[in-house]
This record gives structure tokens, sequence and C-alpha cells, in this order.
């Protein structure tokens, strides 16, 4: 029995007629078995991190504020789908928001240690998947496709790495097989969707965790492996994976297929059509990632795959904005050496922070960071123990496959590059 594996992002589903299109995809596909992985509504993860903020800041009315807004965006969408206020999806939503709203009055003051920020940031903004799949749950039962709603938080195990956890693979898999695959293996489960949240997990001792950000298209290769699918499709905005942003490059096109090995490559440069940790699963496994416009569902979009004499003819672009670049000197002016590059690494471990491009000379080591309010403050405090430390605010960082004369002139034109790195393949380049 295959099992399709369908993703839909936030943008999907961020109005009422979004979700109504889902809806219209899933029943090109009636009478399959169907396991359907939803992000959180349009922007709600951003706006959650803003209540979140306001949550660890103990501001309370900055924190309702928020909150309010979360809540008032996600029942707007359900007066348009559900017209009768007795419907039953407004106790579901209701129950879901009154248990965040109990969480963030409580606060601190309630918890047996003070676990930080990455634990706080996994239990309120992971309410937004929780929310959504509700809403769209009791929207495709209405709308004549059967749906049972499973919790992932039963599914998925990780460790308790909060903000980027690892899932334990053969606890998830098995739990994966018994309560999914069974579903389906029942009469009632035949042509149903199997619908659940990404980005999600829970450790042992029943916290919620999740995979990172974006870590939806994650889940979606964590059920295929262990459901053993031959296909896997992730739903978007775009007409597949393009060789760039088509928001600043109007000229971008569709790539029509891709090698595992480059998609690897791109998301680990930072694209972000893809979550980085999907392909290693799939690749391994040998099943086919596509990534189609939920647009133009009838498209092509992009096949990944098991490409060994895959070429690419154009470059691709990829940027990241609001970046860091720092620089670090040893303040007995020494050189830098092996044993200040073990520590410096110590400290970017600790502290949880991902260098994406990195070059040192002789007495000084720079790299490139996303900017993170909370998790660079106190590793810049604690490298200033040993280093000179400067850093360049609010850069650039530009990486380019297969780069070519022309798009590095494009890309570079009237901007200072502070930092450059070229490879055989790979451009990368950071402006300011």
């Amino acid at each position: 029995m295959e099992i399709k594996i369908f993703k839909f992002g936030g943008a999907s589903v961020n109005h009422a007629e979004g979700v109504r299109n889902v809806g219209r995809i899933l029943k090109l596909y009636d009478g399959q078995p169907m396991v359907v992985i939803l992000s959180a509504m349009g922007k709600t993860t951003n706006a959650l991190e803003q209540v979140l903020q306001h949550f660890m800041e103990k501001d309370p009315v900055a924190l309702v504020e928020f909150y309010e807004k979360v809540r008032d965006y996600h029942f707007q969408i359900m007066a348009e789908l559900f017209p009768s206020p007795v419907h039953p999806v407004y106790g579901a939503v209701t129950s879901l928001f009154d248990q965040l709203r109990g969480y963030i009055r409580r606060g601190h003051l309630y918890l047996k240690s003070s676990p930080g920020y990455s634990f706080e940031y996994d239990q309120i903004v992971g309410y937004g998947e929780l929310i959504s799949t509700a809403i769209v749950h009791h929207y495709l039962m209405d709308a004549g496709i059967p749906s049972k709603l499973f919790d992932v938080r039963e599914l998925i195990r990780t460790d308790s790495t909060y903000q980027d956890a690892k899932v334990d693979w053969k606890v998830s898999e098995r739990a994966i097989v018994k309560t999914i695959q069974s579903y389906f293996q029942r009469k009632e489960g035949t042509g149903c969707v199997a619908l659940t949240q990404g980005f999600l997990g829970s450790d042992r001792a029943g916290n919620t965790t999740t995979l990172g950000r974006e870590g939806s298209d994650f889940t979606a290769a964590v059920f295929a492996y262990a459901l053993k699918s031959r296909e896997v499709t992730i739903w978007k905005d775009v007409p597949g994976v393009m060789n760039a942003d088509p928001k600043w490059k109007k000229d971008a096109v569709t790539l029509p297929s891709l090698s595992y090995r480059e998609a690897i490559e791109l998301t680990y440069y930072g694209a972000s059509v893809i979550h980085p940790k999907t392909i290693k699963p799939l690749e391994n496994a040998g099943i086919t990632l596509k990534v189609k416009s939920f647009v133009n569902p009838q498209s092509e979009g992009t096949t990944i795959e098991d490409l060994s004499a895959w070429t690419i003819g154009t470059p691709i672009i990829i940027r990241k904005l609001n970046q860091v670049l720092i620089s670090l000197s040893p303040h007995d002016f020494s050189f830098i050496a092996e044993e200040n590059l073990s520590e410096i690494f110590r400290l970017l471990t600790e502290c949880r922070v991902r260098v994406n491009v990195m070059q040192n000379s002789a007495i000084s080591f720079s790299f490139c960071v996303d900017q993170d309010p909370w998790k660079l403050p106190p590793l810049l405090e604690r490298l200033r123990e040993h280093y000179t430390t400067r850093y360049n605010e609010g850069v650039d960082l530009c990486t380019i496959r297969h780069y070519d004369a022309d798009t590095i002139r494009e890309i570079t034109s009237g901007r200072k590059v502070l930092l450059e790195q070229k490879s055989r393949n790979t451009l990368q380049v950071v402006m300011k």
C-alpha cells in the first residue's frame, strides 16, 4: 500500500481561501491514503516569537497584545470557513488558546527550574501547528474529505535539544508505523487523510520540542522514511525550486530537476525552499522529493532524486539577510592556531550559534552568523574574554553555486565586499 506524503507550508493556509485550496488539491488524489503534514498558518510562527519575546521580557501588556493578535487572526479565518458559531471547531481552537494563555500566565514562577529561551520557545511557538491542524481537520471533514487528526508529539520522539531537536529514529519509526500504517490498513482508513503537525516532536519527559525553524519539511521526510513511501511532495507558493528568490530576482527560473547532492548543498547554504535536514533521509531510502506549486498543482515543479549524470545550466543564488560578520584576534597578537580554533568552536557550540561562512588569516578569524538577539550577546561576551572582537551588523551573505562572471558582477555591483570565499563550484561573499 503506497501512502502519499504531502507537506503544506504556512503560505498555503494563510487565509480561508488557502484552506479551501488545500481541500481541492487533496481531492485530486481522492481514494488514495495520504499523510498531510501542516505548518502554522501564514506568519503565525513569527507572531508567536513576538509573544515569546514579551514573555521572556516579562512585559504583560505587550504579551497580551500579541497573544490577542494571534488569536484574532485565526478566529477571522474560522469565521469565513465555519459560519455557524456553534461549530465544534470553535471549542477545539479555544481550548488550545486557553492552554497557551495558561502557560504564559504561569510563567517561570511555577516551573521547577529555569530552562531558558530555547525550552520556552518550543512550548509557546509550537502552538501554531496545533491550532492550524485543528482548523484544517474540521474543514476537511466538512468538505467531505475523511480526516483523522494525529498529535505528532506522540509519533516523533526526540532528545531535549530545544529549538533543534534530534530525532530518535528507531522509536519514532515504530510509533509512526504502529499508528499511521495501522490506521490506513483498517477499512475505515482507506482513502482517508492522516493529518498531523510539522515542526514538532516531544522528548522523554513529554515536553514539546521543535526540529528547527521551517522544520515541517523534515517532518515529512521522517514520515516518508518510516512508512517506506516512494515520494514526498512539498507544496509551495513558488513553481518549484528556483535558481533565485523571485521576490528580488524577477528573471528567476524553475529548475526542473536536482540531484540529492545539489539539493543538500543548496539547503546547507541557506536555500529556504527546503529544510536542510530533509534530503538525507530521503536519499538514504531512495525516496523522490517533489516541490510543487499549490497555486498551479497540475504543473510539474521540481523533482529531486538520484541523478548521477545531472548537470546545471544556470547559476543558483542564495541570499541570507540580517547577518553579523565577526572578526577575532588574540589579545596577545599571537597567531590563530589550532587551539584557538578549537576554543572558538567550543564557544559557538555551547552558545548554539551556527557559522554560515568563515575565513582565517595568521592573526584573525572571521565568521558570519545569523543575527539572533538571544544567542549572539552571550557569545560575544565570552569571546571578548580572550579575543579582540569586532563585528559588522546588517550585512548580507550571498552564495552563488555554479557561478560565472556575469552573475558575480550582478550580485556585487555597487556593494562593499567584506569577505569573499571561492571554491570550484561555490562563491560566497559577505557584503555591506
